[in-house]
């Protein structure tokens, strides 16, 4: 119907017209027959919109019109061979609330024979019984050869039907389909256990765990936040979210930590710490050969997530001191593992305990060409490849670059996107957007420092009085290729009163295995500190070369994304000119 619609098509004469104004005229013209009901309509056909050709989908392969009966034979629960209702899932499904206790009469009217499909119950806000009556009863008859009418002879009380009343039609439904019972929820489950395998898989890898103990910045921050702030660690009972190998789960127990307790959602790194643990004299043995030994091993390791860790040990509620965990991911959040140290900060966390790191900040400054790959493409052995820079910088458009970027390739002022305190965090809070503004760095050829930085700006001031900016090196144009995003995490005096450290991932600092984050502009902008005053003719030529922008402002989100443990990520962008004059780039997404 959209497409005949979109083609200017008159429904009475079937005549094609040039526009959506033209078809206007011609419909209102006294000599055209008026369109009616009646006129498209016949007994054998119906209506012209109910011929199955409507029902193809506009978009091949559309998402949305994704079937839950292609899952297979793994999804269907059933008693021999009958589908049945199980009543804990059917409250999960139907929410929360009000309409649980709506219908519970009706749940536990539900006996195991009875043969009902819930395939059609994924349903949510189901406020009143009625509603869940006309639901389950639209979706049986959809599906059955034998049906009884649930809505008709049903005797209301001020318009709504009664949970007893419910109970009794529904128990009515008998079924001899033998569909399988597939919700969204159970597809949501099998998607997120599925992420979680080849997560938690990944991370049994050997590669992975040296590239991270060889991280110097990494280890040092965590080694000196332990070790060097004593009154935290000194008897306390430590939990370690994420423990890995173990090696800060052995930090603490070298602190002098009471207790340890190092979760590993990694079956064989679980292994490998208790391993670890025990060669070095810190595993809690539980043989009585190991009490007899004295043993002064304080580290227990417990193989399952966090969310799950009751199920293999009793930890009693706000029972543990300090909470340590490396939670960050590229771009800080990805993998979301902040998620995890909240939960464990919620359960167990004693009032007035510590997490480490407390506190997360992240970053962001332009950055400029050499930051891209555009520049090794111009030149490689003397050969011009730029043809794939173009199309290589046209891909990162759209996906984000983890890689480690110089800081002489930073073309902007720095500038604090956000702040994240682990301490009061919450779930819903990793899902954020602000505002930043950049502006454009002095030019230099190489790093300088600050008292060399603030000389330069004086002579900057003096010079830009004149306007004669030819041999004034900060009068050059920088070309702002995209956006550079970094993390810091601060072991504050908040809670490291002897010794607060930092870890940085800043390009200005040593690296890190983290490196940072590149989100590609789909086009450069000109930038420069000195430039010109002159409103610009065009909103087009703000950022360009004849008119560069004085700076960027710009608004960026970061999501959790539909696919656990991802992030989304989108940037809104705008040259600021001359005359407050501002030039607007379509938003970008970017997934990580």
């Amino acid at each position: 119907m959209t497409t005949q619609v979109a083609a200017n098509r008159c429904w009475s004469c079937g005549s094609v017209q040039e526009s959506n104004e033209a078809l206007l005229k011609h419909i209102s013209t006294s000599n055209h027959s008026s369109f009616t009901l009646d006129s498209h309509h016949s007994a054998e056909s119906g209506f012209i919109w109910q011929d199955d050709r409507y029902l193809a989908p506009f978009l091949q392969d559309d998402s949305m019109l994704y079937s839950f009966e292609e899952e297979g034979e793994d999804a269907m629960e059933s008693i021999n061979g009958v589908d049945v209702v199980d009543k804990e899932e059917l409250l999960r499904e139907l929410g929360g609330g009000d309409c649980l206790k709506d219908i519970q009469s009706l749940v536990d009217s539900l006996s195991d024979d009875d043969d009902v499909e819930l395939s059609d119950l994924a349903l949510t806000n189901l406020s009143t019984t009625e509603s869940a009556g006309k639901a389950i009863g639209a979706g049986a008859a959809n599906n059955r050869k034998e049906v009884y009418d649930l809505n008709s002879n049903n005797s209301k009380s001020n318009g709504v039907t009664t949970a007893e009343e419910t109970s009794q039609q529904y128990s009515l439904v008998k079924t001899k389909d033998k569909r399988s019972k597939v919700t969204f929820a159970n597809v949501a489950e099998k998607e997120i256990k599925s992420i979680n395998e080849s997560y938690f898989g990944a991370y049994s890898r050997f590669a992975i765990h040296r590239e991270m103990l060889s991280d110097q910045v990494r280890m040092d921050a965590y080694k000196g936040a332990i070790l060097n702030n004593p009154s935290l660690f000194k008897r306390a009972v430590v939990m370690d979210v994420g423990c890995g190998t173990g090696i800060l789960s052995l930090f603490a127990a070298q602190a002098g930590a009471a207790k340890v307790i190092a979760v590993e959602a990694s079956e064989k790194m679980a292994s490998v710490a208790c391993q670890v643990a025990k060669a070095n004299n810190m595993l809690k043995e539980e043989s009585e050969n190991a009490k007899n030994q004295n043993s002064r091993g304080v580290i227990t390791v417990v193989h399952s997530m966090i969310e799950d860790i009751d199920k293999c040990m009793a930890i009693e509620s706000q029972s543990v001191d300090v909470i340590v965990s490396e939670w960050m991911g590229y771009c800080l959040l990805y993998e979301s593992m902040l998620s995890s140290v909240i939960y464990a900060r919620d359960h167990w966390l004693k009032p007035g305990g510590a997490i480490l790191p407390d506190i997360a900040k992240m970053y962001v400054a332009g950055v400029g060409k050499g930051g891209t790959s555009l520049s090794f493409w111009e030149n490689v052995y003397g050969f011009n490849m730029s043809c794939i820079g173009k199309e290589v910088v046209e891909d990162a458009a759209q996906q984000p670059i983890v890689d480690v970027v110089d800081s002489r390739d930073i073309v902007t002022e720095t500038f604090v996107l956000h702040t994240f305190d682990i301490m009061t965090i919450k779930s819903e809070d990793m899902d954020f957007t602000t505002t930043f503004e950049l502006k454009p760095k002095l030019g230099r050829e190489n790093a300088m420092s600050d008292s060399q930085e603030e000389v330069l700006k004086e002579e900057f001031i003096q010079t830009a009085i004149c306007n004669d900016f030819e041999d004034l090196s900060l009068s050059s144009i920088h070309w702002c290729h995209g956006i550079v995003l970094w993390f810091e995490t601060g072991f504050t005096s908040r809670f490291c009163k002897e010794m607060p450290t930092v870890l940085s991932t800043s390009p200005y600092n040593p690296k890190t295995h983290w490196a940072q984050t590149l989100l590609t502009f789909k086009e450069p902008i000109a930038l420069s500190p000195c430039a010109s005053t002159k409103v610009s003719s065009s909103m087009q030529e703000i950022g360009t070369a004849s008119s560069p922008a004085f700076g960027i402002k710009g608004r960026l989100s970061i999501a959790r994304s539909f696919r656990h443990r991802s992030i989304d990520i989108s940037v809104e962008t705008m040259a600021v000119g001359a005359g407050d004059q501002v030039r607007v780039w379509p938003v970008q997404i970017f997934n990580i």
